[in-house]
């Protein structure tokens, strides 16, 4: 059976009374964990978002062959206990350039962007874009920029997974889009920062 990928965002909040060192236990046990998920194509990504002071969340990439399969895999990890888990079913997008795990540059950042996608009811051009779209999602793809590409659930939204060396990088990419270009495309950016554990930064032995 094929696996879905899912974003899934984890918050933890420790509650009051919790002491440092049990917390420092249940961290080492979460990334042993993390790192028997990632052997086991379960984990593919990790990343930190923006943070508020004290704030402790985690975005992750989890490939699963079924939602109850990963509330199985969510459900492993020692964090669990302290922490909410938003998901986010992601799909096929047909200018996704490849699954799987992919080494990151350590040169460049990451970030995720959200595209909403607004076709003028009177366009004539759509095939046209759309081509030209299809065509630089690969160029971008080819040069080591964008890395993943997924639908989101709602109509017209999808996710993309970046590198580049700076936000001006990044603008100067999502400009060079044709929907961009045409005026179509409303883009919500994300910074990322490495996680410790994430499976395309750190080697197994290490996490």
């Amino acid at each position: 059976m094929g696996q879905t990928e899912y974003l899934v965002t984890m918050t933890t909040h420790v509650p009051d009374g919790v002491g440092d060192a049990e917390v420092a236990e249940v961290r080492s046990r979460e990334a042993a964990n993390t790192a028997r998920l990632a052997e086991q194509g379960n984990v593919l990504r990790l990343w930190r978002p923006p943070l508020a002071p004290g704030e402790w969340r985690t975005l992750g990439l989890f490939a699963a062959t079924h939602e109850t399969d990963l509330e199985r895999i969510l459900s492993s990890m020692p964090l669990r206990k302290w922490r909410t888990d938003e998901v986010t079913p992601l799909d096929l997008h047909p200018n996704d350039p490849g699954a799987g795990v992919q080494p990151r540059d350590p040169e460049s950042n990451e970030f995720l962007t959200t595209f909403t996608v607004h076709v003028p009811p009177n366009a004539s051009d759509i095939d046209a874009v759309t081509t030209g779209e299809a065509r630089r999602a690969s160029q971008l793809a080819d040069q080591g920029k964008l890395r993943r590409l997924w639908r989101l659930p709602e109509p017209g939204r999808a996710l993309g997974l970046w590198q580049a060396a700076d936000t001006e990088e990044l603008a100067a990419l999502l400009d060079s889009l044709p929907m961009t270009a045409a005026g179509w495309l409303a883009i919500d950016t994300v910074a990322l920062t490495p996680h410790p554990s994430d499976p395309a930064t750190a080697p197994a032995a290490a996490r």
